[in-house]
């Protein structure tokens, strides 16, 4: 989504249509400017090195509203969010050549479900007026940890719109301004250090959810590998010239559906937990987000992996999700704590194409010639999975023509055109659902083009993937990736190669030929046809040479998808005015605590009267058309880098805050009394966990209410005290 540039962000000129591009802009300038500091110089060059690399790591907060928001993932219209577990977060990771600054790669890892082609254009051109060429589409990565607990409406597309009711802007401006937020932290924070690379193997955090689809694959192909799954945990590590650890990136494919379908609470899922998890063992007297030691838990070949392994999906959501954070935070701690892990060296590269997948043609490496379609769902698709199951009579492995439902023949031709012949056959054996790639109105339906991308430091080689890639899939990717390394020179056998994404842009999944004939879920979401995989190793497989020690210039791209953010639509209901109950004031305790006294487990719980904690438009503005700019910032309060609640401890007579809304022993839940007259109330909660110290505790609630006059006031709740012993 691009953003123009106006000289005067709060202005009260009025302006039409293109009121989403600037709104945006506007909230971006309005969060960033609380959260970043000057930059550094250009290149962030020290005055001594002594490390291979220059190193910078941080984190920014990117949490969308947390109520009344479609959440992204399940595409449940149901599940629409009610409050927060943890916040979700950026993180940003640079790596520079000491001898040459300005060859650098920025990994993002972002607590979203997916990159987007819309939030990566806004980032780039925010990073190119304050950075200049120092950040491109080369060297600059998106990718989402694929949580399905995340806030949504923030994709370009308009299919991954429709559970959402369109585009949510505040959605879109959190991410792009705790990105900027955690990009600075890592630009300014650029110093001398090291990296090193190990891995280890992890079982019991995953498992195939299409094995039938999987078994599609050679005999002799599977034969290669322990299981159908991959159990492998790539770890980078940063270290500052001293050895002391700076941050890591840790890679492993597991989705982001611990949380099921019918949780309505805010949260990054287990790689958020993780993350969570190594941070706070780190520096465990830092609040969530305050931390200067960055741990990015980052998503690989995922399409056909589940996290409900047992037993804690069993015992509730929650649980699992804690115990596959968990296992993913003490595999990579023993990585890092480990003594096998090996020195990274060599230059940092990057590469990028934009490649139009709607009619890719390629020769395989039999000389048979083929090629890409437009994209295209199956109906399979409708039929979810194990993790989400669908809506209505779809079930999975559907491949045959027949119809099956009559109404669904006749409904999904007024929403997207009937396919051609051309596209029946491209796309075959899929049955075609919604011929996505052919709907345009009122903006795309689908990507037609996604980014290609590849970024290396030293021996370490990332594949940043536009889509979820099968565990088979990622296979034969990473393997002819390192095969064509090597044999091109470029690297030599210790190269070491990984998958991340869904990156940059969402191109939904990609699985072998084999399994697309078997049409699961992961086939029938393969948008651009059985040939899909095989074109990505064909068109990153000619990228290579760009990676070499000596390579120069840029290779020829498709050109860039159109923007579509200007054309969104937005069907959500704005806030119109926030009132306390009758006889009561904003703060004012509903429910105290029910006890004087709590032990480790119990949980203490506090009812507020509240206000809606949604970022909103004014009640006087047409959203549709007319917005002025200074409107743009009359909003509730997102409290983005802050809290909605805090759990304080009285020690020498002062509040001290230990528990934030981001720790994951605390849950805040809002809920609407009446939307006509515009209560509401709030719930705080707090677990109680072992080693709390013995103290005087209380529950502090934070709100902003609107007047109907769009005014924004801050106010507080505080409980009674109560004892932890």
């Amino acid at each position: 989504m691009y953003i123009p540039s106006f000289s005067s962000a709060i202005a009260d000129s009025v302006f039409p249509f293109n009121w989403l591009q600037d709104a945006m802009h506007a909230l971006v300038i309005y969060l960033a400017a609380f959260f970043t500091t000057t930059p550094s110089s250009g290149v962030g060059s020290p005055s001594s090195i002594s490390g291979k690399y220059l190193i910078g790591l941080g984190i920014g907060d990117v949490t969308g509203p947390v109520v009344e928001t479609n959440m992204m993932g399940y595409a449940s219209l149901a599940q629409t969010d009610t409050g927060l577990h943890m916040r979700q977060r950026s993180r940003a990771f640079i790596v520079a050549d000491t001898s040459n600054p300005s060859e650098r790669v920025l990994f993002i890892n972002s607590d979203i479900c997916m990159g987007d082609t819309g939030i990566r254009r806004t980032i780039i051109s925010s990073l190119a007026s304050r950075y200049g060429d120092l950040y491109t589409l080369a060297n600059t990565a998106l990718v989402g940890t694929h949580a399905h607990s995340g806030v949504g409406g923030y994709l370009e597309n308009l299919l991954p719109q429709v559970t959402s009711r369109g585009f949510v802007n505040d959605t879109a401006a959190a991410i792009v301004s705790g990105t900027l937020k955690a990009i600075a932290d890592a630009h300014n924070s650029l110093a001398p250090g090291n990296l090193k690379l190990g891995n280890t193997t992890l079982q019991n955090a995953n498992r195939n959810r299409s094995p039938s689809a999987y078994l599609a694959n050679p005999e002799w192909e599977r034969a290669m590998y322990e299981g159908d799954q991959d159990w492998t945990v790539s770890v980078l590590g940063f270290e500052d010239t001293n050895g002391g650890a700076r941050g890591l990136m840790s890679f492993f494919p597991v989705h982001g559906t611990s949380l099921y379908e019918n949780n309505t609470l805010v949260s990054g899922d287990n790689k958020g937990m993780a993350a969570w998890m190594y941070e706070s063992y780190i520096e465990p007297s830092s609040m969530p987000g305050n931390n200067s030691f960055v741990a990015g838990f980052i998503q690989s070949n995922v399409g056909d992996t589940s996290p409900n392994t047992g037993p804690g999906f069993r015992i509730s959501d929650f649980e699992s999700n804690r115990m596959i954070g968990q296992a993913q935070f003490e595999a990579t701690r023993t990585v890092m704590e480990g003594n096998n892990m090996t020195g990274v060296s060599g230059s940092v590269k990057s590469v990028h194409v934009y490649l139009d997948m709607t009619n890719y043609s390629f020769t395989l490496p039999n000389g048979t010639l083929a090629r890409t379609c437009p994209a295209a769902l199956g109906y399979s698709f409708a039929g979810g999975t194990s993790d989400g199951p669908g809506a209505f009579d779809f079930t999975q492995g559907h491949n045959s023509s027949q119809p099956s439902n009559p109404f669904w023949e006749i409904v999904k031709i007024f929403i997207t055109p009937p396919p051609s012949e051309e596209q029946i056959a491209c796309q075959y054996p899929k049955p075609i659902l919604l011929n996505s790639g052919y709907a345009h109105e009122p903006y795309d339906w689908a990507p037609g083009t996604v980014d290609v991308q590849m970024l290396r430091v030293g021996q370490f080689v990332i594949l940043v993937m536009p889509g979820e890639l099968t565990t088979m899939a990622g296979r034969r990717m990473r393997e002819a990736l390192r095969v064509k390394l090597i044999g091109d020179g470029v690297l030599d056998n210790r190269a070491y190669v990984v998958i991340a994404g869904p990156g940059n842009t969402y191109g939904h999944y990609v699985a072998t030929r084999e399994e697309y004939g078997v049409q699961r879920y992961e086939g029938a979401s393969t948008i651009f046809g059985p040939a899909t995989l095989e074109a990505y190793i064909n068109r990153y497989s000619e990228l290579v040479p760009h990676l070499a020690d000596n390579s120069t210039g840029s290779p020829s791209s498709n050109a860039a998808p159109l923007e579509q953010t200007s054309k969104s639509i937005s069907m959500q209901n704005p806030v119109i005015v926030d009132h306390p109950s009758i006889f009561k004031d904003f703060g004012d305790v509903l429910i105290d605590v029910e006890s004087s006294t709590y032990y480790a487990g119990d949980t203490v719980a506090v009812r507020f009267v509240g206000a809606n904690p949604r970022a909103s438009l004014s009640p006087f503005t047409d959203s549709f058309h007319v917005l002025t700019r200074r409107q743009i910032l009359r909003q509730n309060n997102l409290r983005l880098e802050g809290t909605f609640f805090t759990v304080d401890q009285q020690v020498n007579g002062e509040w001290v805050v230990i528990k934030t809304d981001s720790h994951p022993s605390t849950t805040y839940k809002w809920n609407r009394t009446s939307t006509v007259l515009g209560t509401s109330t709030v719930d705080a909660r707090w677990t109680i966990e072992d080693g709390t110290p013995a103290g005087t505790y209380r529950i502090t609630y934070y709100g902003d209410a609107k007047s109907f006059l769009g005014d924004i006031s801050a106010f507080t709740g505080v409980s009674s005290t109560f004892i932890v012993n």
